[in-house]
């Protein structure tokens, strides 16, 4: 078989796959949008800041503590006998490590607590783009894409859509 009649062949068969394609219907969803500006990541937020705000208060009393312990020991460690500048010392490393202990369980916690929130928010989100496709016929309902036409950005109508859940 010659190239031209391959090319013809090869276009022939194209032709019902590029009708079949522009009878699809495609969405695309901004997922950090939703994660940014729904009504519920904006919730979940907020109760996030709330949960957390003692612990945080807490870990920039003892950074000041810290800050503090430093500056004094840095000041009077000319004045001080040895074994006292080396108590203080140990004493210093060891509430720097308290510190630096009770910032990575906040660290820790506030992840796990936000990853929870997360999944229940895009758990919520898959809820409500499944009734958007199912309602306007979509065939396919993209999160990611190196580019898309605005005209198929649904996520506007998922952060409505979320706005209205409680």
């Amino acid at each position: 078989m010659n190239a031209a009649r391959l090319m013809f062949l090869l276009a022939l068969l194209g032709l019902p796959l590029a009708a079949s394609a522009a009878e699809l219907k495609i969405g695309f969803l901004d997922a950090e949008r939703i994660n940014r500006e729904s009504a519920p990541a904006i919730r979940a937020s907020k109760e996030l800041e709330r949960e957390f705000a003692p612990r945080i208060q807490e870990l920039q009393k003892m950074e000041r503590q810290l800050k503090d312990a430093q500056a004094a020991l840095e000041k009077d460690a000319m004045t001080m006998s040895e074994s006292e500048r080396t108590r203080r010392e140990q004493e210093l490393v060891r509430n720097n490590r308290e510190f630096q202990r009770a910032q990575r369980e906040y660290r820790e916690d506030l992840n796990t607590r936000r990853n929870e929130k997360l999944a229940d928010l895009f758990q919520r989100a898959n809820k409500v783009i499944q009734q958007i496709a199912e309602a306007e016929k979509f065939d396919l309902i993209l999160q990611e894409a190196v580019y898309r036409s605005p005209r198929i950005d649904i996520t506007d109508k998922v952060l409505k859509a979320l706005g209205e859940l409680k």
